[in-house]
């Protein structure tokens, strides 16, 4: 039963254009091919990256933040009360009046008590701005270094500047190291990030950063393993561009450089708009929709692939509109980011999608 369920996810007329077949795809002649079992380093390699990461924020971010006068805020703990430490685990952290006057009965103390205690206690789990200072560190210097890697890969390539050559030979193009380094690296990183999201600074968007997780792991398994690394890396690369930026700016506002941290965000708007909604869809999306149908039929994964970018140039156009929203307020001087609370919620609704980072902006 296994084995057919195997063989019909892998039918070679889903994934492959016609009168190609997986065994077209085995290593010969010199050339090497992206194979999933690849893409198995990945988990050793993520949890490689939580010790990097653990090594970096405690013995490099720390140092940084203390220089720049960030200190971790103490907050006064709350005093053990099993009635209501039950109900802020197991109903809700912010309980209405009905709930505190339950609550109010069953502990024995006035209803005001109740709602201080739940304050305290909601202020005892709020992560300080050390701790978001140390994972915007990691993840900035993690995205200038694959930002910066991907321009090394890419710069001597002729599909870095015409398009038209990510599909020459398309599938039988060999792979190549920085190719596999890259993907590996990328990958790793999304996999320590699924790991960790359970003990880092949780936002609104908890959920969806789950799903985005997961779907760019998706996503990128499958532009491997189909050998469309060319075009992958093409599209991480121009997502990179305004990652760097934004975890920039968050570095600046946890810092309290408000002139600098408003700088970088405009700059970051500039290159997000430029990237996400121009090249994006009239380059890298234009690539995968005109050009593949010059070589062979289009097929499933033709499909497949196209309509998943589609969806994330829709989460672009969505997160533009966010983005402009905000620089117009606070350019007309009507709201700064670095202190609005309106700024939280556009800010914290960019998670990064298939292909992209995960760069929620930050929420102060």
């Amino acid at each position: 039963m296994f084995d057919t369920l195997y063989d019909c996810f892998w039918w070679d007329r889903i994934w492959l254009p016609v009168n190609l077949t997986w065994a077209d795809l085995e290593d010969r002649d010199g050339r090497v091919y992206a194979k999933a079992s690849h893409l198995y380093v990945t988990v050793p390699y993520a949890l490689v990256f939580l010790l990097v990461r653990y090594t970096f924020e405690r013995f490099i971010a720390t140092p940084c933040a203390a220089s720049l006068g960030i200190k971790e805020r103490v907050h006064l703990r709350v005093t053990d009360n099993p009635i209501l430490e039950l109900h802020y685990l197991s109903h809700t952290r912010s309980p209405g009046q009905s709930a505190v006057d339950g609550l109010s009965k069953k502990s024995g103390l006035s209803g005001r008590q109740v709602e201080r205690w739940f304050r305290r206690r909601r202020n005892q789990d709020r992560p300080g701005v050390l701790k978001k200072f140390r994972e915007a560190s990691w993840r900035f210097v993690f995205y200038l270094f694959t930002f910066f890697g991907g321009i090394l890969a890419l710069y001597d390539k002729e599909w870095f500047y015409d398009t038209r050559q990510v599909w020459t030979g398309f599938p039988k193009q060999s792979m190549l190291e920085s190719q596999y380094w890259y993907y590996v690296l990328e990958m790793s990183f999304y996999g320590s990030l699924l790991f960790s999201i359970t003990f880092d600074v949780k936002r609104k968007d908890f959920k969806e950063q789950i799903v985005h997780h997961l779907a760019t792991l998706t996503l990128l398994s499958f532009s491997w393993c189909v050998n469309y690394i060319r075009i992958g890396t093409l599209v991480m690369l121009v997502h990179d561009s305004s990652d760097v930026l934004l975890e920039s700016a968050k570095l600046f506002n946890y810092a309290k450089w408000e002139r600098t941290c408003n700088a970088l965000f405009v700059v970051f708007a500039i290159v997000f708009m430029v990237t996400r909604l121009i090249i994006f869809p009239f380059w890298l999306i234009h690539c995968t929709w005109v050009y593949p149908v010059e070589h062979y039929p289009p097929f499933f994964g033709y499909y497949f692939f196209n309509v998943m970018l589609v969806v994330l140039l829709l989460l672009h156009i969505f997160w533009a509109y966010l983005i402009l929203r905000m620089v117009r307020k606070f350019l007309f001087g009507k709201v700064r980011p670095s202190r609005d609370y309106r700024f939280r919620p556009a800010w914290s609704v960019y998670p990064a999608l298939p292909f992209s980072r995960d760069t929620n902006i930050p929420q102060v």
